[in-house]
């Protein structure tokens, strides 16, 4: 049995979630800090954009009119509309067993934790153990749009996406857990040549992607969904899972990158 520490943390913007996973990744990649399980929300709402994706594909005026915020992540993919949602990120060194080894073999260990979580709240989900073709600009600009290899699935919608951030020294892997709400909504703050072009969008994701309420029909909490993450990974992928609080460096380093990082347009603005 592997000692992870896990960190539950209050509903925080864009910025300063992104940074936390940063400043984890390096002191854990240092060896400065234990494995860790990190659990966490959204306040506002906010769009992330995969590390390598064009900003252009964000309707700037549509997003800042409702009051969403916006961030890139450090890890691949498309954008991802984060709110009413349960994020996990799990962050460890190169060498730790859980994320050892090629990134489909750690994605593979990883989803047995959350295919456990999904069987404890009893929802009648599988694992999607196909790798995409290599064709992925012919998708759009949503994450949700396709389920990725050892991503968890209901009737061939994707329920949790997730991403991987692979260095030298260590691993991040994050992925966005929908509770629930309109998933839709991600639509009306993306960039369509037209009303059609956005509706046929929408209608794409729907088919698609689906959240944890539409699927069991109960509107889960977070309190609840996030000690049920914590059962299942200690149980399926044999962790002692110890409660613990950011290091005064790890805090210092996460200030640190949302100044110099996160919150800045040549981070964020890429094209």
């Amino acid at each position: 049995m592997n000692t992870y520490r896990l960190i539950k943390n209050k509903p925080a913007d864009g910025a300063w979630n992104m940074a936390v996973d940063e400043a984890i990744l390096e002191a854990v990649s240092s060896k400065e800090a234990m494995p860790t399980l990190r659990l966490y929300a959204w306040q506002p709402a906010c769009l992330s954009l995969g590390y390598s994706q064009n900003f252009s594909d964000v309707d700037l005026q549509r997003l800042q009119a409702r009051g969403w915020g916006i961030v890139r992540r450090l890890t691949g993919g498309r954008a991802i509309l984060h709110t009413d949602e349960l994020t996990y990120a799990l962050i460890a060194s190169a060498d730790e067993p859980l994320v050892a080894g090629s990134l489909l073999e750690s994605y593979n260990r990883i989803a047995r934790g959350l295919l456990k979580a999904m069987e404890i709240l009893d929802l009648p989900v599988e694992i999607n153990a196909h790798t995409p073709g290599l064709n992925t600009n012919a998708a759009g600009p949503v994450c949700f749009e396709m389920p990725s290899a050892y991503e968890i699935t209901f009737q061939g919608k994707k329920l949790i996406g997730s991403a991987q951030a692979r260095r030298k020294q260590g691993v991040l892997q994050h992925g966005s857990f929908p509770l629930f709400g309109d998933l839709g909504r991600i639509i009306q703050v993306l960039t369509f040549s037209g009303d059609g072009e956005r509706q046929e969008a929408f209608a794409r994701l729907m088919d698609r992607a689906t959240n944890a309420e539409t699927v069991s029909g109960k509107k889960l909490d977070w309190e609840f969904v996030a000690m049920v993450f914590v059962q299942a990974f200690s149980s399926e992928l044999d962790l002692r899972l110890m409660e613990d609080e950011l290091s005064t460096k790890e805090l210092n380093r996460a200030h640190e990158l949302v100044e110099t990082k996160y919150s800045q347009h040549d981070w964020t603005g890429r094209v």
